[in-house]
């Protein structure tokens, strides 16, 4: 759900000196008020970050007219993660613009990448550089939100564009909640000045943003085992977890909550914290039911 209380973002902003944030036009209750697409670099060839959901020619129109503004062309293409609404757009900016950009992204492991049908993908790796006039980019292995994802630290002023491991005025969906905890931590590390986020507007205090994503994390996680602690012996599920320690939420988040909760759940049998029979009940790990 959009937060009623964020900034309402433009469709067209540039951000600084190096950083031009052309919005996706394809919003909705996953993507906010749409995907935050970016333009990267002060020479006339420049990054394009992220490519919106396919078939938008509203945003098509808006990049090209971006594009005029500055009387620039698009370098290359980097994608932060496989989901539509990032990767979609790569086929439509091809045809639109004529030219068979290279789009740089990490391998998905599990599954096929989407199936580009105008270019094809240049698969990187972690810490991969890429450079342009005014800019270079350093791009960080994070996972957790999807296996594929990346960061990218724009080194000439220290900001970071996170993809959808933190959004500005939301919180994120997760896959695995221990990747994405290490991520966190990893991304704090880089001391991140400004975050342009995948959605939302930007984070101008990102490390105490960070540290509170952690936290939050971190204190649910506790909660949850001493719930387990104090039922040992029962077999506990997901639900019940969550009616016993998400006091005063109305029924109808249980869904989402119980979704949370099973990633923590999941997240604590990988740290030998917790162990399941079935994947449903759930107990603290028997050398661990006395601490």
């Amino acid at each position: 759900m959009i937060n009623k209380m964020a900034e309402v973002i433009p469709k067209y902003l540039q951000l600084s000196q190096r950083v031009i944030r052309i919005l996706g036009c394809n919003p909705g209750p996953a993507t906010l008020q749409g995907t935050n697409t970016y333009l990267v670099g002060t020479g006339k060839r420049r990054i394009l970050i992220d490519t919106g959901d396919p078939n938008v020619p509203e945003y098509i129109n808006l990049l090209k007219t971006s594009l005029a503004k500055h009387a620039v062309d698009i370098q290359e293409i980097i994608v932060t993660h496989w989901h539509h609404d990032h990767v979609g757009g790569v086929d439509d900016i091809c045809r639109a613009l004529g030219t068979k950009f290279r789009i740089s992204k990490l391998k998905r492991e599990s599954c096929p990448d989407v199936a580009l049908t105008e270019t094809t993908y240049n698969f990187i790796k972690d810490r991969h550089v890429f450079s342009t006039e005014g800019a270079t980019l350093k791009a960080y292995y994070g996972p957790g939100h999807t296996e594929d994802h990346i960061v990218l630290q724009l080194q000439e002023d220290g900001s970071v564009f996170s993809g959808d491991t933190i959004l500005g005025g939301s919180t994120t969906i997760i896959e695995d909640l221990q990747q994405y905890m290490k991520t966190l931590n990893e991304l704090l590390e880089l001391k991140p000045k400004v975050i342009y986020p995948g959605h939302g507007p930007e984070i101008l205090n990102p490390e105490e943003i960070i540290r509170y994503y952690i936290k939050h994390r971190n204190d649910r996680e506790q909660q949850i085992v001493q719930f387990l602690k104090n039922n040992t012996g029962k077999k506990i599920t997901a639900l019940d977890i969550v009616k016993g320690v998400y006091k005063g939420v109305p029924e109808e988040v249980f869904p989402m909550a119980v979704q949370n909760v099973t990633l923590h759940l999941q997240k604590l049998q990988k740290d030998e914290v917790t162990e399941s029979e079935n994947g449903e009940t759930w107990a603290i790990k028997s050398k661990q039911s006395n601490i």
